[in-house]
């Protein structure tokens, strides 16, 4: 028998969710292995383990929204909470990345004598920072702002223009993506050229997936929106979606600064 509620936090029920998380991206960890290594089946594990990790986080995420819009246990101090983590989310996606571009500058500041002291090494043709990738620092752009504004009309209460500005936020976020697929199409390098292929795919390419997640995020609330799940004081998923997104623009200057202008010069 459960007594009355006197505090305003969220004693969370069981759930299998964790658990089964954890057994999918166990799964999609072995699969990319074998499949790295041209073992037997090993794409197939990979597959089923992204379909499982993917059903896994739907149905999670159905029961956070079902405890948010539909239960009420999203309080203040919970909402606070819940601010807090995905604050200390960014930061650790902002300490990975700085990982990677550790290694960029590694090597670029000092090239070593086996890459013919010069970077981008020799036989390295680089993109030309005002071609594609030009192009593709003007839409993350644009979709900071119109998500931005989308934030703001929202909160103001203005349903008409916030569907407007879901749909623009969704449109560069595609167009962003289609670009960078016709840029890896085209690119005159591989990830196993040196140091250089390496770091450029593995930044560029992880960018890429975090935008991909991003507009994933995005969809979400734009179908939560169009079901009327968000108020003009309780949108938690939506101000979760700009944060991250203001996020992946953000390290997206610092890839063309570095990747693909100062590569170039």
């Amino acid at each position: 028998m459960v007594g009355p509620k006197y505090h305003p936090y969220h004693i969370v029920t069981n759930s299998p969710w964790p658990l089964m998380a954890s057994m999918a991206v166990l799964i999609v960890t072995i699969g990319a292995a074998m499949y790295m290594h041209a073992f037997m089946h090993g794409g197939f594990l990979l597959f089923v383990g992204i379909l499982h990790l993917i059903g896994v986080a739907a149905f999670w995420w159905r029961d956070v929204i079902r405890e948010a819009t539909f239960e009420g246990k999203h309080t203040l101090k919970v909402q606070r909470s819940l601010r807090i983590g995905f604050i200390l989310f960014i930061v650790s996606e902002i300490m990975f990345f700085f990982g990677f571009f550790w290694a960029f500058f590694h090597s670029a500041l000092a090239p070593s004598i086996a890459i013919g002291c010069r970077w981008p090494p020799m036989g390295i043709d680089p993109f030309n920072p005002y071609g594609i990738p030009l192009v593709n620092t003007v839409f993350p752009l644009m979709s900071g702002a119109t998500i931005t504004y989308t934030h703001s009309f929202l909160v103001k209460g203005n349903w008409e223009i916030t569907f407007i500005g879901f749909c623009e936020t969704l449109m560069y976020a595609v167009a962003f993506t289609i670009m960078q697929c016709d840029e890896y199409l085209t690119a005159t390098f591989a990830i196993s050229d040196g140091i250089y292929g390496s770091v450029f795919y593995m930044i560029t390419g992880l960018h890429g997936a975090h935008v991909i997640i991003g507009t994933l995020f995005i969809v979400v609330c734009f179908v939560r929106f169009y079901k009327c799940h968000f108020t003009r004081t309780h949108h938690l998923g939506f101000e979760f979606s700009t944060w991250y997104w203001h996020f992946v623009d953000g390290v997206w200057l610092i890839v063309y600064i570095t990747l693909y202008w100062w590569s170039f010069r």
